[in-house]
């Protein structure tokens, strides 16, 4: 498998959180490193391209992004192993605590994997902030948390703390115990929920930026699929059976896809600039958080058509 680049961005003009901060300067972009791709790329290419073009720069992956020799810090670790002189120009949030398939944040997994991510970067680069995949819910938030706080936070091995996948009833409950740096959550057109089961409402309510992953729902709001017979056979979404990718369900998509395509070409953009623009207009709605989408592209190219602000 190949990776994946995903670059987070923030209008200017919005609050920013002191996550999309270095040296006092708000970051515009946030590329968040290394998941499954389509198609073969590389990976230090991109990164490389990514950075230079704004120098500054924010990185996301995971501990099992990828196969253990191929992972997002495996990459990243090549990539500053070649240009040493980008590692403060950039800033890592990385995934982790899995087991298999589940997520164990008990005190001894949770030791091995920061351990593990730390390790594969080879003192190249501090990770600025750090996130399970998922909620153990057979850990308290106060024991694994506590054990990041003290062991690798208050002993400068780590920035701080993020959530991803969480309920609003996580987050009144995380930021109890600890500092939440950010909330990752899937948030498109195609995908709003967190708008309406509190999400967003509790990240406004602690001033916590809402990460929004898919923001152009995996591809699909793109408009490079015009009928169900455009999408590989073997693209991951399809493998794992993800419902926008169902025939059943695409077909109704591509309706909305059709209207983001009308409206787009009045914008004078293109559809992907439009679906990241509407995340990031939602962030001046009253009661909403700062929102950075992170939409996903496997060349520089198509990373680059992501950065455009298109709404006053």
């Amino acid at each position: 498998m190949s990776p994946h680049i995903y670059q987070v961005r923030s209008d200017p003009r919005l609050k920013v959180a002191s996550i999309c901060r270095q040296g006092g300067r708000p970051h515009r972009f946030w590329y968040n490193g290394l998941d499954l791709a389509r198609q073969p790329t590389s990976a230090r290419a991109i990164l490389r391209g990514l950075t230079l073009r704004s120098q500054e720069r924010k990185y996301n992956g995971g501990e099992f992004y990828g196969p253990p020799e191929y992972n997002s810090l495996v990459l990243l670790e090549r990539y500053l192993e070649k240009y040493p002189e980008d590692a403060d120009k950039i800033a890592i949030n990385i995934k982790g605590g899995g087991l298999g398939r589940a997520t164990d944040a008990s005190p001894e997994n949770t030791r091995r994997s920061l351990d593990n991510c730390i390790a594969q970067l080879k003192g190249r680069k501090k990770i600025e902030m750090f996130e399970f995949g998922r909620r153990d819910p057979k850990v308290p938030l106060e024991v694994c948390f506590g054990v990041i706080d003290k062991e690798y936070v208050q002993t400068g091995k780590l920035g701080g703390i993020a959530l991803t996948e969480v309920s609003a009833e996580t987050i009144h409950e995380a930021v109890k115990v600890t500092k939440v740096l950010a909330v990752e959550v899937e948030l498109s057109l195609f995908s709003t929920d967190v708008l309406h089961n509190g999400v967003a409402a509790a990240c406004a309510q602690y001033e916590i930026p809402l990460i929004a992953y898919s923001p152009i729902g995996r591809g699909i709001l793109t408009g490079a699929f015009k009928s169900f017979t455009d999408v590989p056979k073997n693209m991951v979404y399809v493998q794992m059976g993800f419902p926008h990718f169902q025939k059943e369900n695409f077909e109704k998509n591509l309706a909305l896809v059709n209207e983001v395509e009308k409206l787009a070409k009045k914008k004078g953009c293109t559809p992907a600039q439009l679906a990241i623009n509407w995340t990031v207009a939602l962030s001046r709605r009253p009661g909403m958080p700062t929102i950075i989408p992170i939409p996903g592209s496997t060349t520089v190219a198509r990373a680059e058509d992501g950065t455009l602000i298109i709404f006053p």
